[in-house]
């Protein structure tokens, strides 16, 4: 891929800040668009150029000269937007509203969009494929279909060439050529992984185990994980992944699921410490069982992950969740 001039919104969170790294890394200039409300100003890699400001305000920054924009900014989770759909209907829907309208009048005509696999709900069998019914059970995955389906008129109406990436569970760390690391952290904390290392740390009392009597084989929701490395090399490959009025969507996943008591166990193992557990009830609006078929990346974008295993997922993630002061 020859070097461009790409945007990316979200990029001072954990996925746009590790994608944004990997943009650098392989010679692109890189323009970060984050208003930090959940995001951090040092998850921003050092070399990109940072913008402090909303998506719904891309029009302000986004000019001509941009090759793409790779779309990160949104609400993300699931109990929250059961509480609150309004924000998410507000931030994900609106916001990406205003973006596709100002990339429409700055003439750029190229995206990759951070879907999620929350889009389709319970599905009816694993893994689920790209072409399986779409039946979210929240008001985010809700949301983030209904910037599918927008992208999608877009793209027809006016010739954008789109890229809708659908993941689930994201995990792990990312060290730059720098030797920065970059990993997941959030302010609350409410991913499975990090929750899991903080109690490892004697940093929280015990993992709250989100029901245990989901028809699954320990009763613990299964999940699939992606290293968030892994994960940033398909956002890149994506870039020319599309023809112009195409909006092609992707499913990105191992493969393979691994419940809350097998996370809880990797752990373990990874850091030998005790985790303990305390039972919690069910979150609103969390499937049992969403697992990912990535046949679609491999056949168009040629992408495989790298990084597979759970303990070496979690070996990364724990690195990063020793930092001083992490």
């Amino acid at each position: 891929m020859t070097s461009g001039t790409y945007l990316v919104t979200g990029g001072a969170g954990y996925v746009g800040g590790v994608v944004a790294a990997h943009l650098l890394a392989a010679g692109h200039a890189v323009t970060v668009l984050d208003d930090l409300s959940t995001g951090f100003r040092e998850g921003v890699p050092r070399g990109a150029r940072f913008i402090e400001g909303r998506v719904q305000d891309a029009a302000r920054h986004l000019g001509g000269g941009y090759d793409a924009v790779l779309h990160f900014a949104a609400s993300s989770q699931v109990a929250e937007s059961v509480a609150r759909p309004e924000k998410y209907w507000d931030n994900n829907v609106g916001g990406t509203m205003a973006l596709l309208a100002a990339m429409r009048g700055a003439g750029v005509r190229n995206l990759v969009f951070s879907s999620t696999a929350a889009t389709y709900g319970e599905p009816s069998r694993t893994p689920v494929r790209e072409t399986d019914p779409t039946a979210p059970t929240s008001p985010y995955g809700a949301s983030k279909l209904a910037v599918d389906h927008m992208i999608g008129g877009e793209a027809a109406a006016h010739g954008l060439a789109a890229v809708s990436l659908r993941y689930f569970n994201v995990a792990g760390a990312h060290r730059a050529p720098d030797g920065t690391l970059y990993g997941e952290r959030h302010d609350p904390e409410s991913h499975l992984i990090p929750l899991v290392l903080q109690a490892a740390l004697g940093r929280r009392d015990a993992v709250q185990v989100y029901g245990d009597d989901y028809p699954t084989p320990d009763g613990t929701c299964v999940r699939d994980y992606i290293h968030v490395a892994d994960l940033a090399a398909a956002h890149l490959l994506a870039l020319t992944a599309a023809a112009p009025g195409e909006h092609l969507i992707c499913n990105l996943g191992n493969g393979n699921g691994f419940s809350v008591r097998e996370v809880v166990a990797a752990v373990r193992e990874v850091t030998g410490l005790p985790v303990p557990e305390s039972p919690a009830p069910r979150r609103p609006g969390d499937p049992a069982v969403l697992v990912a078929s990535a046949a679609t990346a491999r056949d168009r974008l040629g992408w495989r992950p790298a990084r597979a295993a759970l303990t070496d997922i979690v070996a990364d993630a724990w690195a990063f969740a020793r930092r001083d002061g992490a």
